[in-house]
């Protein structure tokens, strides 16, 4: 049977179990440490960082007793890759996971009844077997490891548990969507589900039909039996009392304060008093209704707080406090949906905190967020700290707190001097994010520069810059000014993002349009960045969902054995024998970077000779070719793509029309490519009607690729 903790502050001590006090440091000299995240929370939502509505009494102790950092910043906007940027000490451009994946092609992944029904819909793209973490660092030299609160980070039944990747001990949710109730069905015990005394309401419900939403009864569908941090923190406590000698690392990820707005009802009654009346939120933007949005969000902030209070004083209470480390922070900034009021609250503090300011997005108000760190005799009490840091120094901070080897391969840089006092404290010259959701960003900081780069999803390479000394709220850009630190901001992009072994969080015109097959780069005709010189001819898609309709057009469509179902083809096509007129600008160009021209971002690794291979539908008597270019060149050895043979079918080619061979000779079409990184690969016209599914480009002269693609 659970054992719930109900209360907490200070009265928490009284129903506390009794527990045998340990000497400060007694079981080793190790130090305990906590690390607790809240999920949304601002960087203004503490008392301690200037909120004047929300009281976090607790939380306001721990920085009076300790050090508030003000320029600390999340992993990401949102919450899984901040969770894995945190545990694996590699920024966004580096990290495995970096936005939300919710891996739907299991199947209805969405649906609340359908998840526990069956648990293999539950839970996120997970992190792989052998992940080093924090916790498989800390587990390694004799922590007891526990996890408690949102995971996010791996599926049950994955390698991606909390328990397969450094976490002795779980409870919570596996299950970010899951966390979207606070009265969930059940959480997870280590690997296996806890039930709670909950009825299955689906998040995002609404109020019933005909109710009255000013009445508090409409809502009691949303104010179940088990409230899961409740459950959570009980296990939490057990936890701690049933450790040894050995020291502890204790991560608490909080789903607080994220949506629903949900929270006990004695901290609701008490903000209502205090704030007054107001209108429901009926659930229009998402989650669950609430008919008191505000008072519920500050209830719930002060709710966790008081659980904090809690925690504190079972440290203090046990002697363990003076020999624990404990850092506080958040997963990225204030959310803008689910009847959260963050302009209000001004929970952004000094950052603009609306929809496109705060969370999903890189502005500061989307990742600056709120850290405050305790250690009695190791850190000034009252202190602050204005050392640009960000989650990925959690990993060495940790480490070298812990006397543990910081592994290779790790973009953070260990603050423990700043908390300390203790020797020099190094500085990153530069900090990196990207993130692929919210029409694609990246951002750097660089002292006081801010720059951010938004919409890269949509092809957009343009910067925008900031001075934070002046500009807090990123209003003013001044790009156009200061064209040398542009240039700066976009080197440290270029040099910090390496492309994602996921598809899913590939930002094509940062990575180019391809996919790594057998060692060869290959990509989808369709997948190009831009058009131009379109004014005569054009590319026009055919896929399942969209047939051109432009004429002439005398050809079938030939979706059959096309890559992705998908092709594209230049229109209109008035050439389909070689007795139709050739008119040289119209529908015909010898010259390359004339007519109807593809754009397409190729990353490469490798410089050197890359061989071009083309897939294209040679049709009826004509004979069909192409150019291809290198970064607004069009050397020889990229003129002239022929196709005579494969008529009717798709077909690789990669030959070179000469005048001895007309039907072209082999390895003529290559491009030399003398640097890594980001290369503009363009196509143009050569006869109208060409018919283009994909391209292939390889190091291996005689390669030749295979239709399996």
């Amino acid at each position: 049977m659970r054992q719930v903790y109900l209360l907490a502050g200070l009265l928490a001590l009284i129903l506390l179990p009794a527990c045998q006090t340990k000497s400060a440091g007694s079981a080793s000299s190790k130090p305990n440490i906590i690390f607790i995240l809240a999920d949304d929370l601002g960087y203004g939502d503490l008392g301690s960082f200037g909120q004047e509505y929300i009281e976090t009494p607790h939380l306001d102790q721990l920085a009076a007793e300790g050090m508030r950092f003000t320029q600390h910043y999340s992993g990401s906007p949102v919450c899984a890759p901040s969770r894995c940027i945190l545990l694996t000490g590699k920024h966004s451009g580096h990290a495995y996971i970096r936005g939300n994946h919710e891996w739907g092609d299991r199947g209805n992944v969405w649906d609340y009844h359908a998840m526990i029904a069956d648990s293999t819909l539950e839970g996120q793209w997970p992190l792989p077997s052998g992940t080093t973490t924090i916790g498989t660092l800390l587990q390694a030299e004799g922590y007891r490891t526990g996890m408690i609160g949102k995971w996010g980070l791996g599926a049950p039944h994955t390698e991606g548990i909390p328990n397969k990747q450094g976490f002795d001990f779980f409870c919570g949710y596996n299950c970010q969507r899951q966390a979207h109730t606070y009265y969930p069905a059940h959480l997870y015990l280590n690997e296996n589900r806890l039930a709670l005394d909950n009825d299955t309401v689906a998040p995002h419900a609404r109020l019933e039909a005909g109710a009255d939403p000013y009445d508090q009864a409409s809502y009691a569908d949303f104010e179940l039996k088990e409230y899961a941090p409740d459950v959570m923190f009980s296990e939490m406590m057990n936890f701690l009392e049933e450790g040894g000698e050995e020291p502890f690392f204790l991560y608490w990820a909080s789903p607080i304060p994220h949506v629903a707005l949900q929270a006990p009802r004695r901290w609701v009654d008490y903000y209502v008093e205090k704030l007054g009346d107001e209108d429901p939120y009926l659930g229009t933007n998402g989650y669950y209704p609430s008919r008191y949005p505000r008072a519920t969000y500050a209830a719930m902030i002060s709710y966790l707080d008081e659980r904090i209070g809690a925690l504190i004083a079972y440290l203090k209470e046990t002697g363990e406090y003076e020999n624990t480390l404990i850092i506080f922070s958040s997963d990225n900034g204030p959310t803008f949906n689910g009847g959260t009021d963050s302009p209000w609250f001004a929970s952004g503090g000094p950052f603009n905190s609306e929809r496109g300011w705060g969370k999903a997005f890189l502005h500061e108000g989307g990742i600056r967020v709120p850290m405050i760190a305790s250690w009695p005799g190791k850190i000034a009490p009252g202190s602050f700290s204005d050392h640009i840091s960000a989650f990925w120094d959690l990993l060495p901070t940790l480490c070298e707190a812990a006397g543990v080897s910081v592994p290779e391969g790790v973009d953070g840089i260990s603050y423990l001097p700043e908390l300390t006092g203790d020797g020099e404290q190094e500085v990153h010259p530069h900090l990196y994010w990207e993130f692929p959701a919210s029409g694609g960003q990246q951002a750097a900081r660089m002292g006081k520069w801010k720059a951010i780069r938004k919409d890269i999803q949509r092809g957009n390479l343009e910067l925008e810059l900031y001075n934070l000394e002046e500009d807090l709220q990123e209003l003013h850009d001044v790009a156009e000014q200061e064209p040398d630190v542009v240039e700066q901001m976009e080197s440290i992009m270029a040099e910090e993002h390496l492309p994602s072994s996921l598809d899913r969080f590939r930002m094509k015109a940062l990575d180019g349009a391809f996919r790594m097959v057998d060692g060869h780069i290959l990509v989808e005709a369709e997948d190009y960045y831009r058009q131009s010189l379109t004014e005569t001819r054009e590319w026009y898609l055919s896929s399942a969902d969209n047939i051109p309709e432009l004429k002439p057009d005398p050809d079938e469509v030939h979706l059959d054995n096309a890559g992705n179902q998908a092709y594209l083809e230049i229109l209109p096509d008035t050439r389909t024998t070689h007795d139709d007129e050739l008119i040289v600008g119209e529908n015909f160009s010898p010259e390359p970077g004339k007519l109807a021209t593809l754009h397409y971002k190729v990353k490469i690794q490798k410089p050197g000779r890359y061989y071009v291979w083309v897939r294209a539908y040679s049709t009826g008597t004509e004979d069909n070719g192409i150019h291809v270019g290198l970064n607004g060149e069009w050397p020889e050895s990229g003129q002239r793509m022929q196709w005579c043979e494969g008529k009717d079918s798709w077909k690789w080619e990669s030959r070179q029309r000469t005048e001895e061979e007309h039907c072209g000779e082999p390895y003529k079409i290559y491009l030399d490519i003398e640097e890594e990184g980001m290369h503009e690969i363009t196509f143009s016209m050569r006869e109208d009607g060409f018919e283009f599914d994909r391209f292939l480009l390889t190091r291996e002269k005689e390669y030749v690729p295979s239709d399996i693609y």
